[in-house]
Protein backbone atom coordinates (compact mmCIF):
# COMPACT_ATOMS: atom_id res chain seq x y z
CA UNK A 1 0.00 0.00 0.00
CA UNK A 2 1.02 3.33 -1.10
CA UNK A 3 1.64 5.81 1.60
CA UNK A 4 -0.91 8.95 1.63
CA UNK A 5 0.60 11.68 -0.34
CA UNK A 6 0.64 15.12 2.00
CA UNK A 7 4.02 16.97 0.41
CA UNK A 8 1.84 19.15 -2.03
CA UNK A 9 4.28 22.14 -0.84
CA UNK A 10 7.06 20.05 -2.26
CA UNK A 11 5.00 19.42 -5.49
CA UNK A 12 1.97 17.75 -6.53
CA UNK A 13 0.47 15.02 -8.93
CA UNK A 14 -0.74 16.32 -12.57
CA UNK A 15 -4.90 17.07 -12.31
CA UNK A 16 -5.64 14.41 -15.20
CA UNK A 17 -7.66 16.99 -16.87
CA UNK A 18 -4.45 18.90 -16.67
CA UNK A 19 -2.90 15.35 -19.13
CA UNK A 20 -5.64 15.16 -21.21
CA UNK A 21 -4.97 18.56 -22.67
CA UNK A 22 -1.22 18.27 -23.04
CA UNK A 23 -1.07 14.70 -24.80
CA UNK A 24 -1.90 15.72 -27.98
CA UNK A 25 1.26 18.16 -27.59
CA UNK A 26 3.77 15.03 -27.29
CA UNK A 27 2.40 13.25 -30.55
CA UNK A 28 -0.35 14.58 -33.08
CA UNK A 29 -0.01 18.29 -32.26
CA UNK A 30 4.21 18.20 -31.69
CA UNK A 31 5.26 21.48 -33.51
CA UNK A 32 7.46 24.08 -32.78
CA UNK A 33 5.59 27.54 -31.73
CA UNK A 34 8.57 29.55 -33.19
CA UNK A 35 8.25 28.06 -36.21
CA UNK A 36 5.18 29.52 -37.40
CA UNK A 37 5.54 29.04 -41.34
CA UNK A 38 3.32 25.83 -41.42
CA UNK A 39 0.11 24.64 -39.70
CA UNK A 40 2.01 22.58 -36.99
CA UNK A 41 3.97 25.44 -36.20
CA UNK A 42 1.25 27.27 -36.08
CA UNK A 43 -1.00 25.63 -33.99
CA UNK A 44 1.77 25.11 -31.67
CA UNK A 45 2.08 28.76 -31.16
CA UNK A 46 -1.75 29.27 -30.84
CA UNK A 47 -2.20 26.97 -28.10
CA UNK A 48 0.77 28.69 -26.39
CA UNK A 49 -0.83 32.12 -26.61
CA UNK A 50 -3.93 30.21 -25.50
CA UNK A 51 -2.38 29.22 -22.16
CA UNK A 52 -0.67 32.62 -21.77
CA UNK A 53 -3.92 33.92 -21.11
CA UNK A 54 -4.74 31.48 -18.66
CA UNK A 55 -2.17 32.51 -17.01
CA UNK A 56 -2.73 36.01 -17.19
CA UNK A 57 -6.38 35.92 -16.16
CA UNK A 58 -5.09 34.15 -12.92
CA UNK A 59 -3.34 37.37 -11.98
CA UNK A 60 -5.28 39.80 -13.33
CA UNK A 61 -2.45 40.53 -16.29
CA UNK A 62 -1.80 41.10 -19.72
CA UNK A 63 -0.85 37.98 -21.73
CA UNK A 64 1.94 39.96 -23.29
CA UNK A 65 3.19 40.33 -19.89
CA UNK A 66 3.98 36.74 -18.94
CA UNK A 67 7.24 35.06 -20.18
CA UNK A 68 7.47 31.41 -19.65
CA UNK A 69 10.55 29.64 -18.35
CA UNK A 70 12.15 26.03 -17.15
CA UNK A 71 9.96 26.74 -13.68
CA UNK A 72 10.08 29.46 -10.82
CA UNK A 73 13.53 28.93 -9.70
CA UNK A 74 14.66 30.33 -13.58
CA UNK A 75 11.83 32.99 -13.04
CA UNK A 76 13.06 34.32 -9.54
CA UNK A 77 16.88 34.14 -11.20
CA UNK A 78 15.79 36.04 -14.15
CA UNK A 79 14.00 38.62 -12.07
CA UNK A 80 16.35 39.26 -9.93
CA UNK A 81 19.37 39.19 -11.69
CA UNK A 82 17.52 40.78 -14.84
CA UNK A 83 16.74 43.85 -12.93
CA UNK A 84 19.92 43.64 -10.92
CA UNK A 85 22.15 43.35 -14.10
CA UNK A 86 19.80 46.36 -16.48
CA UNK A 87 19.43 49.02 -13.90
CA UNK A 88 22.85 48.29 -11.77
CA UNK A 89 23.58 52.27 -13.16
CA UNK A 90 20.68 53.45 -11.26
CA UNK A 91 21.76 51.38 -7.81
CA UNK A 92 22.63 48.24 -6.16
CA UNK A 93 20.65 47.83 -3.69
CA UNK A 94 18.44 44.93 -3.22
CA UNK A 95 15.83 43.97 0.16
CA UNK A 96 14.21 40.51 0.70
CA UNK A 97 13.51 38.76 4.04
CA UNK A 98 15.52 35.65 6.09
CA UNK A 99 12.47 33.58 5.26
CA UNK A 100 12.45 33.95 1.42
CA UNK A 101 13.00 30.74 -0.73
CA UNK A 102 16.66 29.70 -1.30
CA UNK A 103 16.40 30.81 -4.69
CA UNK A 104 15.72 34.23 -4.09
CA UNK A 105 18.34 33.63 -0.81
CA UNK A 106 21.05 32.19 -3.08
CA UNK A 107 20.54 34.47 -5.97
CA UNK A 108 20.71 37.49 -3.44
CA UNK A 109 24.14 35.92 -2.28
CA UNK A 110 25.44 35.64 -5.89
CA UNK A 111 24.72 39.47 -6.81
CA UNK A 112 26.38 40.57 -3.22
CA UNK A 113 29.91 38.83 -5.51
CA UNK A 114 28.89 41.51 -8.57
CA UNK A 115 29.04 43.94 -5.45
CA UNK A 116 25.58 44.56 -5.02
CA UNK A 117 23.99 45.04 -1.03
CA UNK A 118 21.28 42.93 -0.23
CA UNK A 119 18.91 43.94 3.07
CA UNK A 120 17.55 40.45 4.91
CA UNK A 121 14.92 41.78 6.81
CA UNK A 122 14.32 39.64 10.05
CA UNK A 123 10.48 38.28 10.85
CA UNK A 124 8.42 37.68 13.98
CA UNK A 125 7.41 34.59 15.72
CA UNK A 126 4.04 34.15 13.15
CA UNK A 127 7.04 34.88 10.45
CA UNK A 128 5.11 38.08 9.18
CA UNK A 129 7.27 40.80 8.56
CA UNK A 130 7.16 44.51 10.16
CA UNK A 131 6.22 47.19 7.28
CA UNK A 132 7.93 49.99 9.48
CA UNK A 133 11.17 47.79 9.04
CA UNK A 134 10.61 47.24 5.12
CA UNK A 135 10.17 51.22 4.36
CA UNK A 136 12.67 52.24 6.76
CA UNK A 137 15.36 50.15 4.86
CA UNK A 138 14.64 51.82 1.11
CA UNK A 139 17.56 53.85 0.51
CA UNK A 140 18.21 55.80 -2.53
CA UNK A 141 20.17 53.19 -4.04
CA UNK A 142 17.37 50.71 -3.20
CA UNK A 143 16.57 48.99 -6.69
CA UNK A 144 13.99 45.88 -6.03
CA UNK A 145 12.21 44.31 -3.04
CA UNK A 146 11.84 40.80 -3.49
CA UNK A 147 8.97 38.67 -1.06
CA UNK A 148 6.87 36.15 -0.89
CA UNK A 149 3.25 35.79 -1.05
CA UNK A 150 3.26 32.58 0.73
CA UNK A 151 5.80 30.95 2.86
CA UNK A 152 6.97 27.42 1.53
CA UNK A 153 7.36 26.01 5.01
CA UNK A 154 5.16 27.94 7.76
CA UNK A 155 2.16 29.10 5.45
CA UNK A 156 2.03 32.71 6.46
CA UNK A 157 0.81 35.29 3.84
CA UNK A 158 2.55 38.01 3.51
CA UNK A 159 0.49 41.60 3.01
CA UNK A 160 1.46 41.67 0.02
CA UNK A 161 -0.73 44.71 -0.87
CA UNK A 162 0.85 46.52 1.21
CA UNK A 163 4.13 45.35 0.18
CA UNK A 164 2.74 47.12 -3.73
CA UNK A 165 2.21 50.08 -1.83
CA UNK A 166 5.20 51.13 -0.20
CA UNK A 167 7.20 49.79 -3.21
CA UNK A 168 5.39 52.01 -5.45
CA UNK A 169 5.49 55.29 -3.14
CA UNK A 170 9.35 54.55 -3.26
CA UNK A 171 9.47 54.47 -6.80
CA UNK A 172 11.17 50.61 -6.38
CA UNK A 173 10.37 47.60 -8.18
CA UNK A 174 8.47 44.69 -5.74
CA UNK A 175 9.31 41.15 -7.25
CA UNK A 176 6.96 38.70 -5.60
CA UNK A 177 8.12 34.90 -5.62
CA UNK A 178 4.24 33.49 -5.64
CA UNK A 179 5.24 29.93 -5.72
CA UNK A 180 2.98 28.56 -3.45
CA UNK A 181 0.21 31.44 -3.78
CA UNK A 182 -0.39 30.92 -6.92
CA UNK A 183 -3.53 29.90 -8.22
CA UNK A 184 -4.68 29.01 -4.57
CA UNK A 185 -5.27 32.53 -3.38
CA UNK A 186 -6.07 35.03 -5.33
CA UNK A 187 -3.43 37.74 -6.40
CA UNK A 188 -4.43 40.90 -8.49
CA UNK A 189 -1.09 42.13 -9.40
CA UNK A 190 -2.12 45.77 -10.59
CA UNK A 191 -4.45 45.90 -6.80
CA UNK A 192 -1.04 45.02 -5.30
CA UNK A 193 1.18 46.96 -6.93
CA UNK A 194 3.64 43.88 -7.97
CA UNK A 195 5.77 44.14 -10.85
CA UNK A 196 7.44 40.97 -11.43
CA UNK A 197 6.55 37.92 -10.33
CA UNK A 198 7.17 34.31 -10.35
CA UNK A 199 5.45 30.99 -10.04
CA UNK A 200 5.61 27.22 -11.43
CA UNK A 201 2.77 24.90 -12.74
CA UNK A 202 4.03 21.72 -10.45
CA UNK A 203 2.63 23.01 -7.09
CA UNK A 204 -1.04 23.74 -8.98
CA UNK A 205 -1.39 20.14 -10.35
CA UNK A 206 0.14 20.91 -13.35
CA UNK A 207 3.50 19.27 -15.00
CA UNK A 208 7.09 19.76 -13.50
CA UNK A 209 10.19 21.88 -15.61
CA UNK A 210 7.62 24.96 -16.69
CA UNK A 211 6.77 28.35 -14.70
CA UNK A 212 6.65 31.47 -15.59
CA UNK A 213 7.70 34.97 -14.71
CA UNK A 214 5.08 38.06 -14.91
CA UNK A 215 7.05 40.75 -16.42
CA UNK A 216 4.93 44.91 -15.80
CA UNK A 217 5.24 46.38 -19.49
CA UNK A 218 4.02 49.56 -18.60
CA UNK A 219 3.24 52.07 -15.35
CA UNK A 220 6.38 51.35 -14.87
CA UNK A 221 7.83 49.02 -17.44
CA UNK A 222 10.45 46.98 -16.37
CA UNK A 223 13.34 45.82 -18.00
CA UNK A 224 15.71 43.27 -17.81
CA UNK A 225 19.43 41.70 -18.77
CA UNK A 226 18.49 38.14 -20.16
CA UNK A 227 19.96 35.13 -18.47
CA UNK A 228 19.35 33.08 -21.24
CA UNK A 229 20.62 33.84 -24.78
CA UNK A 230 19.99 32.37 -28.36
CA UNK A 231 17.26 32.87 -30.64
CA UNK A 232 15.28 35.74 -28.76
CA UNK A 233 12.39 33.99 -27.28
CA UNK A 234 10.02 35.44 -25.15
CA UNK A 235 10.62 39.02 -25.82
CA UNK A 236 14.12 38.23 -25.82
CA UNK A 237 14.44 37.88 -22.39
CA UNK A 238 14.41 33.92 -22.12
CA UNK A 239 15.46 32.02 -25.23
CA UNK A 240 14.94 28.58 -25.93
CA UNK A 241 12.30 26.05 -27.74
CA UNK A 242 9.24 26.69 -25.66
CA UNK A 243 7.85 23.49 -23.88
CA UNK A 244 4.73 23.33 -25.53
CA UNK A 245 3.29 20.51 -23.91
CA UNK A 246 4.12 22.18 -20.65
CA UNK A 247 2.89 25.48 -21.28
CA UNK A 248 -0.38 23.78 -22.23
CA UNK A 249 -0.48 22.05 -19.12
CA UNK A 250 0.10 25.32 -16.52
CA UNK A 251 -2.82 26.96 -19.22
CA UNK A 252 -5.35 24.22 -18.52
CA UNK A 253 -4.60 24.47 -14.69
CA UNK A 254 -5.02 28.09 -14.45
CA UNK A 255 -8.42 27.49 -16.18
CA UNK A 256 -9.35 25.40 -13.48
CA UNK A 257 -8.23 27.70 -10.93
CA UNK A 258 -10.88 30.09 -12.12
CA UNK A 259 -14.24 27.94 -11.64
CA UNK A 260 -12.51 25.27 -8.79
CA UNK A 261 -10.54 27.74 -6.42
CA UNK A 262 -13.85 28.82 -3.64
CA UNK A 263 -14.42 24.90 -3.83
CA UNK A 264 -10.83 24.40 -3.17
CA UNK A 265 -9.90 26.65 -0.72
CA UNK A 266 -13.13 25.89 1.27
CA UNK A 267 -12.02 22.38 1.22
CA UNK A 268 -8.34 22.80 2.16
CA UNK A 269 -9.67 25.11 5.22
CA UNK A 270 -11.61 21.90 6.28
CA UNK A 271 -9.28 19.70 6.07
CA UNK A 272 -7.17 21.68 7.57
CA UNK A 273 -9.28 22.28 10.79
CA UNK A 274 -9.69 18.97 11.03
CA UNK A 275 -5.91 17.65 11.00
CA UNK A 276 -5.13 20.28 13.14
CA UNK A 277 -7.93 19.50 16.09
CA UNK A 278 -6.98 15.45 15.71
CA UNK A 279 -3.44 16.32 16.85
CA UNK A 280 -4.36 19.06 19.16
CA UNK A 281 -6.86 16.46 21.32
CA UNK A 282 -4.42 13.50 21.07
CA UNK A 283 -1.07 15.14 21.65
CA UNK A 284 0.55 17.44 23.82
CA UNK A 285 3.79 20.12 23.71
CA UNK A 286 2.97 20.69 20.32
CA UNK A 287 3.43 23.76 18.50
CA UNK A 288 1.65 24.97 15.05
CA UNK A 289 3.93 27.37 13.36
CA UNK A 290 2.84 30.32 11.41
CA UNK A 291 0.57 32.78 11.50
CA UNK A 292 -2.97 31.57 13.34
CA UNK A 293 -5.01 33.58 10.89
CA UNK A 294 -3.08 34.93 7.87
CA UNK A 295 -1.79 31.46 6.28
CA UNK A 296 -2.53 29.30 3.61
CA UNK A 297 -5.21 26.97 4.46
CA UNK A 298 -3.73 24.08 3.04
CA UNK A 299 -0.47 24.04 4.98
CA UNK A 300 -0.02 23.20 8.46
CA UNK A 301 3.72 23.59 10.04
CA UNK A 302 3.66 21.25 13.36
CA UNK A 303 6.77 20.87 15.70
CA UNK A 304 6.68 18.24 18.81
CA UNK A 305 9.00 18.19 21.78
CA UNK A 306 10.59 15.32 23.22
CA UNK A 307 11.11 13.52 20.11
CA UNK A 308 14.14 13.55 16.87
CA UNK A 309 13.01 14.67 13.59
CA UNK A 310 15.15 11.70 11.86
CA UNK A 311 13.25 9.29 14.34
CA UNK A 312 9.74 10.42 13.76
CA UNK A 313 9.92 10.92 9.94
CA UNK A 314 11.29 6.97 9.55
CA UNK A 315 8.40 5.91 12.14
CA UNK A 316 5.55 6.94 9.57
CA UNK A 317 7.13 7.64 6.76
CA UNK A 318 5.10 3.97 5.22
CA UNK A 319 1.91 5.46 6.64
CA UNK A 320 2.15 9.20 5.43
CA UNK A 321 4.57 10.99 3.21
CA UNK A 322 5.44 14.25 4.69
CA UNK A 323 7.91 16.91 4.42
CA UNK A 324 10.81 18.09 7.60
CA UNK A 325 10.71 21.35 7.03
CA UNK A 326 11.37 22.75 3.27
CA UNK A 327 11.37 20.11 0.69
CA UNK A 328 14.80 21.07 -0.85
CA UNK A 329 16.39 21.12 2.50
CA UNK A 330 14.71 18.07 4.28
CA UNK A 331 17.96 16.38 4.19
CA UNK A 332 19.49 18.46 6.59
CA UNK A 333 19.25 17.33 10.23
CA UNK A 334 19.46 20.79 11.40
CA UNK A 335 16.13 22.61 12.12
CA UNK A 336 15.42 24.77 8.80
CA UNK A 337 17.11 28.74 8.52
CA UNK A 338 13.41 29.44 8.52
CA UNK A 339 12.23 27.74 11.65
CA UNK A 340 15.70 29.77 13.43
CA UNK A 341 14.33 32.89 11.90
CA UNK A 342 11.07 32.64 13.84
CA UNK A 343 13.05 31.98 17.07
CA UNK A 344 11.49 28.42 17.64
CA UNK A 345 12.73 26.87 20.69
CA UNK A 346 15.40 24.10 20.04
CA UNK A 347 13.09 21.37 22.09
CA UNK A 348 10.49 22.10 19.00
CA UNK A 349 12.58 22.70 16.29
CA UNK A 350 14.65 19.52 15.84
CA UNK A 351 11.23 17.82 15.12
CA UNK A 352 8.77 19.69 12.83
CA UNK A 353 6.39 18.36 10.41
CA UNK A 354 5.03 20.34 7.46
CA UNK A 355 1.69 19.27 6.31
CA UNK A 356 0.97 20.13 2.98
CA UNK A 357 -2.63 19.07 2.42
CA UNK A 358 -4.13 18.74 -1.32
CA UNK A 359 -6.91 18.62 -3.76
CA UNK A 360 -7.47 14.96 -3.56
CA UNK A 361 -7.19 14.50 -0.22
CA UNK A 362 -9.94 13.43 2.24
CA UNK A 363 -11.24 13.39 5.61
CA UNK A 364 -10.30 10.03 6.32
CA UNK A 365 -7.15 10.60 5.57
CA UNK A 366 -6.33 13.25 7.96
CA UNK A 367 -8.02 10.97 10.37
CA UNK A 368 -5.45 8.27 9.49
CA UNK A 369 -2.30 11.05 9.71
CA UNK A 370 -3.06 12.22 12.61
CA UNK A 371 -3.42 8.70 14.83
CA UNK A 372 -0.09 7.50 12.89
CA UNK A 373 1.33 11.01 14.26
CA UNK A 374 -0.04 10.59 17.50
CA UNK A 375 0.92 7.07 18.02
CA UNK A 376 4.26 7.79 16.63
CA UNK A 377 5.38 10.61 18.81
CA UNK A 378 3.98 8.73 22.20
CA UNK A 379 6.07 5.61 21.27
CA UNK A 380 9.18 7.73 20.46
CA UNK A 381 8.60 9.65 23.70
CA UNK A 382 7.77 6.67 25.48
CA UNK A 383 11.63 5.35 24.48
CA UNK A 384 13.03 8.18 25.14
CA UNK A 385 11.75 8.26 28.45
CA UNK A 386 13.25 5.17 29.07
CA UNK A 387 16.33 5.63 27.70
CA UNK A 388 17.02 8.72 29.45
CA UNK A 389 15.81 6.54 33.46
CA UNK A 390 17.94 3.52 32.38
CA UNK A 391 21.13 6.70 31.80
CA UNK A 392 19.82 8.13 35.08
CA UNK A 393 19.74 5.13 36.78
CA UNK A 394 23.59 4.14 35.14
CA UNK A 395 25.05 7.70 35.92
CA UNK A 396 23.65 6.70 40.05
CA UNK A 397 25.53 3.24 39.91
CA UNK A 398 28.77 5.27 38.78
CA UNK A 399 28.43 7.52 41.57
CA UNK A 400 28.11 5.24 43.88
CA UNK A 401 30.65 3.01 42.65
CA UNK A 402 28.52 -0.01 42.56
CA UNK A 403 28.05 -3.02 40.22
CA UNK A 404 26.84 -2.09 36.93
CA UNK A 405 24.16 -4.83 37.28
CA UNK A 406 22.50 -2.14 39.82
CA UNK A 407 21.48 -0.16 36.35
CA UNK A 408 18.97 -3.30 35.49
CA UNK A 409 17.95 -3.91 39.12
Amino acid sequence: MKSIYLDHHATTPVDPRVMEKMLPFFTRDFGNAASKSHPYGQFAAEAVEQARKQVADTICAEPADILFTGGATESINLALKGVAGFYREKGTHIITAVTEHRAVLDSCQELEKKGFQVTRLPVGPDGMLDLDELEAAITPETILISLMHANHEIGTIHPIAEIGRIAKEKRVFFHCDATQAFAKEKIDVEACGIDLLSASAHKIYGPKGVGFLYLRRKNPRVRLEAQINGGGHERGYRSGTLNVPAIVGMGATCALYQTEAPAERHHMRHLHTLLKSKLTVGLTQIRFNGHPEKRMPGNLSVSFAGVSGHQLLREIQEIIAVSSGASCTSAIPAPSYILKAIQLPAEYAQATIRFGLGRFNTEAEMGVAATCLIDAVNRLRNQNDEKGRKHRTALACNMKNESPDCATE
